[in-house]
């Protein structure tokens, strides 16, 4: 069992309608039919939404994903309209608010990886494959791939795992067109982004990206959700990478950390939701989004 630990009640606001309360946004409808995003100051890890939230989190991932849109711009058109809050939204809904395309969503998440390490690096240790791409023999957690692989997943409800499959599975749930189209388009989206992130000396070790189609006749492919955040991404700093180890990252390793050891009193292995995080735990978290968001950005948070 896990999910939310306390599912929030969401904020009602004339003029939207609420569609779905997710891990870290809440999504709406507007009446002229766009979508509207808001982000979240919550964090969740080993499949619970935690009960304390990130303070700035919401914003940060707002606005890098708005950040790395333009750098992708000539490269992947994305879903994003407007930034203006919607008229009677709440305050606190600026800077984490964006007005979208509703897109036809490919049930796929599209993960493009450089580097082995995580659910990559178990099936590796298994079978000496990632999603049934064959790799070479001698890697290790942190290992540079050859060449950056598609490794698509199923997406899971809130409390579940996604499922690693392959691209064959892919092909067959959503064709071979679309299928091609969502490889080409996430390997070059990852390569762009790897290049910005080692000129600012950080390693994008492997990440997630969500398409849908715009058009009645699937000819737009557009990158929607969030996009090479900390939440959707493995952010190594470069000069301190090093192979056969689990590496140092910009995400929310303190949280897991704490929650897995002996002070936190809390048992993963048990439907117990886990306990609040402390205060320490919460700034030292918010404090890597944050380096995140300038190292790669070269913008201050304020």
């Amino acid at each position: 069992m896990s999910g939310f630990v306390e599912k929030p009640e969401p904020i009602q606001v004339p003029g939207l309608v609420h569609l779905h309360t997710g891990k870290v946004r809440e999504l709406y409808r507007n009446e002229a039919g766009d979508l509207v995003m808001v982000a979240s100051d919550r964090i969740s890890a080993y499949d619970w939404v935690l009960p304390t939230e990130i303070p700035d989190k919401g914003r940060i991932l707002t606005q890098l994903s708005l950040w790395w849109f333009e750098q992708l711009a000539d490269l992947a058109p994305n879903h994003v309209l407007s930034t203006e809050l919607p008229a009677g939204a709440p305050a606190d809904w600026q800077g984490r608010a964006l007005v979208c395309k509703s897109l036809r969503m490919v049930p796929v998440e599209c993960v493009a990886r450089g580097y082995l390490t995580g659910s990559g690096l178990a099936e590796y240790q298994e079978s000496r494959t990632v999603c049934g791409l064959a790799l070479p023999e001698g890697l290790v957690d942190g290992s540079e791939l050859p060449a950056p692989i598609f490794t698509p997943a199923t997406k899971a409800e809130v409390g579940e795992h996604d499922e690693n499959v392959s691209y064959e599975e892919v092909a067959r749930q959503v064709g071979a067109d679309t299928a091609a189209r969502l490889r080409q388009a996430t390997l070059a989206v990852y390569s762009r982004a790897r290049d910005i992130a080692r000129d600012r000396g950080i390693i994008l070790a492997d990440t997630k990206f969500e398409f849908g189609f715009e058009g009645e006749q699937n000819e737009n492919l557009v990158l929607a959700d969030e996009v090479l955040t900390p939440d959707s991404s493995r952010f190594w700093p470069a000069d301190q990478w090093q192979p056969g180890r689990a590496q140092p990252s910009y995400d929310k390793q303190f949280v897991r950390d704490w929650l897995t050891s002996a002070e936190s009193g809390w048992d993963r292995k048990s439907e117990q939701p886990p306990p609040p995080l402390p205060p320490q735990v919460v700034e030292a978290t918010r404090a890597k989004y944050v380096e995140a968001y300038e190292r790669l950005t070269g913008l201050s948070w304020s």
